[in-house]
């Protein structure tokens, strides 16, 4: 790729939730990521999702102290200080409380994760409340999730409101299985998602993906839809503006018996 690949959801950090769990896992992954073509990695521990609640307060010291590691190795990787949060009734409290990190230093951008089963009752209504105060929602791996699995095309509903969303690679490539990866591919051909992320955990499960996933969607839709996403990573990280409204709605096709 002729541009800096950044990657926008990575759970490199080490000993804080499932992804990498000792230092010596980190720089693996760090390695991986430069071999990938990978310049720049957000950082993004799980946030206020039952498990894990990596604050911004205990991030962005580690994110510091993990560069100087990468230094020391001369590894040629630039980390950033971010947030995989998931989403609750009291995010806004916890925004108002600074515990949240955005993709931006700008404080524009969110990454946002629904539970893995379904997009909660309060979830639009919330998000009403975060574009009110001038933040913008980036729906983490749709693709993934029950609901827009069954129904995409109320993504829409989201991206109107003004959201974004963000495919995880290994969706696109079918590690997670045919049924996420053929949602995953309906999403990128009808714009559903903005940019793509590699959501890696570490070397033996969930590794990155991205350089094999951006080729994958070169190969299935061309360049240009390629140099959007990566664009948009870079908008994100820098906390340009973004503009989304080119996505159409997923048709379902009528079985052949409907048809006569």
């Amino acid at each position: 790729m002729s541009q800096p690949v950044i990657d926008l959801h990575c759970h490199i950090l080490p000993g804080v939730d499932d992804g990498a769990q000792t230092m010596e896992d980190t720089l693996a992954m760090a390695h991986k990521a430069v071999d990938q073509g990978i310049t720049h990695i957000l950082c993004t521990p799980h946030y206020n999702n039952g498990q894990y609640n990596n604050k911004k307060s205990d991030i962005i010291p580690l994110v510091e102290r993990v560069q100087h590691e990468l230094d020391v190795q001369q590894i040629q990787l630039h980390l950033l200080p971010g947030q995989e949060t998931h989403i609750s009734g009291d995010l806004v409290d916890c925004m108002a409380r600074d515990e949240v990190l955005y993709t931006d230093l700008q404080e524009q951008y969110l990454l946002l994760e629904f539970p893995s089963s379904e997009v909660p009752i309060y979830a639009k209504p919330l998000f009403t409340k975060i574009l009110a105060l001038g933040k913008i929602p980036v729906i983490v791996h749709p693709e993934r999730n029950a609901h827009f699995i069954k129904d995409p095309n109320d993504l829409i509903t989201y991206l109107d409101m003004g959201c974004l969303a963000q495919l995880t690679a290994p969706s696109y490539l079918g590690i997670f299985g045919k049924q996420i990866q053929k949602t995953a591919q309906l999403m990128v051909q009808h714009n559903l998602v903005q940019c793509i992320a590699s959501d890696a955990h570490g070397l033996q499960r969930r590794n990155f993906y991205l350089q094999e996933a951006l080729q994958a969607i070169h190969q299935d839709f061309g360049e240009t839809k390629v140099t959007q996403f990566l664009k948009t990573a870079r908008a994100l990280v820098n906390g340009d503006e973004i503009s989304v409204t080119n996505y159409t709605s997923i048709t379902k096709k009528k079985p052949w018996w409907k048809l006569i």
